[in-house]
């Protein structure tokens, strides 16, 4: 049985990557990214002032200086000293795959006064500024303290921050705010320009500006609290559990599984959401009512349209499997069609666009299709992966233009281009992201690339008319 050691000691010991000078014999309360450890043992709780406030949010502290890895050894030993000294108490450690069992039907609200009632001030909200404020109505209600920190990539929208200050209002709190290093900024903005993302991917970007800022946040907590959602990507992010360990990140103890991650709202549908900040009158983000659902950094962000998945909005330039920022990188499920197209989980991936008035090209078709100079015909072509829910998002529309175009002499066709076909299909075909749309028009032997995001029957159709 795996077993976890509890020091009975009235000691502190201040945590390695802090200073261990001028310890304060009155008990603090831990702060996001920088943070004095105290054991748990005979400390008094800390008292919280109740009046004039619509609910609560711990009051972090100011961030102590660091030291010098010198120190580090030293504070191991002077632990394992006191370990040897004092009586140990040994507590089994939780199963929270058992839990995530059990509380796998639970309400979102359960579920966050579990995490609240279990953690206290070791657990924070990750709010980013969108419709994720149901985490702080649901930490409300539950009548608990809770703290809220919030990543400040310094390139949010305007009506992000504006945002940001309604809820700390409405809520009466202080957002915790983590903010990159602006030695990293200053470097990669200097050496890529503003814009570098546009062109070799946002990885590098949101690995300065949000993923390690997140890294030093979550090394103050034992357990954080996300707005995930399975539906918000059912490419990525189909099999999110509403609390486990967290696969990625380190917390306040250190090593691996020292960080718990609670997804209170994993198994609700994001409409569900929306009706619940409308029952209970919360303040949300006006980007919202401009069409973007997903919101992430000004940039990368942008509304859809009626029909479109909500996380097309973000990093719409690149792959539907690429947009992820790094912050769930642990969640994110590797979709088998496409790890293994030579394999036997190829078929696991139902086919779509099943018209029986369209034809399927195979790369030999799609070659030959390229080297024609003077078509009898017209031709369409989507380029897509099955998986995609973009791609699925659009396949009624295709199918039912693949329809109204039977007879009419243009060709209505798909490729598939996941796979042993993606390199082919960038190179030669200029695939950028899922789902691509090529006019293939009679006497051009180069294919015109859709560029709207628009994928309906008239849009399509309008499109072919001016081109073809």
């Amino acid at each position: 049985m795996a077993m976890a050691v509890n020091v009975s000691s009235s000691s502190r010991i201040i945590n390695s990557g802090f200073s261990r000078s001028g310890v304060s014999s009155e008990p603090k309360v831990p702060q996001i990214g920088s943070l004095r450890v105290l054991d748990r043992v005979h400390v008094t709780p800390v008292s919280l002032n109740l009046s004039g406030k619509r609910s609560l949010s711990v009051k972090p502290l100011n961030a102590e200086p660091k030291t010098k890895d010198s120190l580090i050894p030293l504070a191991a030993t002077t632990m394992v000293a006191e370990i040897a000294e004092e009586a140990v108490e040994v507590v089994e450690i939780e199963d929270f795959e058992e839990l995530a069992k059990r509380l796998e039907n639970a309400s979102p609200l359960e579920i966050m006064d579990k995490a609240l009632e279990k953690y206290g001030t070791d657990i924070a909200i990750a709010f980013s500024g969108a419709e994720d404020v149901a985490l702080i109505e649901y930490a409300h209600l539950t009548g608990r303290p809770f703290r809220v920190f919030s990543l400040d990539t310094g390139r949010l929208n305007p009506e992000t921050y504006r945002f940001f200050d309604e809820v700390e209002k409405h809520y009466g709190i202080r957002i915790e705010y983590m903010f990159p290093d602006s030695v990293e900024v200053q470097g990669l903005v200097r050496s890529k320009g503003l814009f570098s993302f546009y062109e070799d991917g946002h990885q590098e970007c949101c690995r300065v500006r949000k993923v390690r800022p997140l890294r030093r946040a979550l090394k103050g907590l034992k357990a954080w609290i996300t707005g995930q959602r399975k539906d918000q990507s059912p490419g990525t992010r189909s099999e999110i559990p509403v609390v486990q360990v967290d696969p990625v990140f380190e917390g306040l103890d250190g090593g691996v599984g020292s960080l718990v991650k609670w997804n209170p709202v994993a198994n609700v549908e994001g409409n569900d959401v929306w009706n619940f900040l409308r029952t209970m009158d919360v303040p949300v983000n006006t980007l919202h009512a401009a069409g973007y659902i997903s919101i992430g950094c000004e940039p990368c962000t942008k509304a859809v349209l009626p029909g479109q998945h909500e996380r097309e909005g973000r990093w719409w330039w690149e792959d539907a499997k690429a947009k992820e920022c790094g912050l769930h990188k642990g969640n994110v499920k590797e979709n088998a069609a496409d790890a293994k197209v030579n394999g036997e989980t190829k078929s696991a991936v139902a086919d779509i666009f099943k018209s029986e008035n369209l034809v399927t090209l195979s790369r030999q078709g799609i070659e030959n299709l390229m080297k024609l100079e003077n078509r009898k015909e017209p031709w369409i072509v989507v380029l897509y992966a099955p998986w995609c829910p973009f791609c699925q998002a659009m396949e009624a529309s295709y199918d039912e233009l693949a329809d109204k175009l039977a007879g009419s002499g243009i060709k209505v066709a798909k490729f598939r281009a996941d796979g042993d076909q993606k390199e082919f299909a960038k190179q030669e075909l200029q695939l950028g992201s899922f789902p691509t749309i090529l006019v293939f028009p009679k006497n051009s032997s180069r294919p015109i690339k859709y560029p709207s995001e628009k994928r309906d029957v008239d849009s399509l159709t309008s499109f072919l008319n001016l081109v073809r």
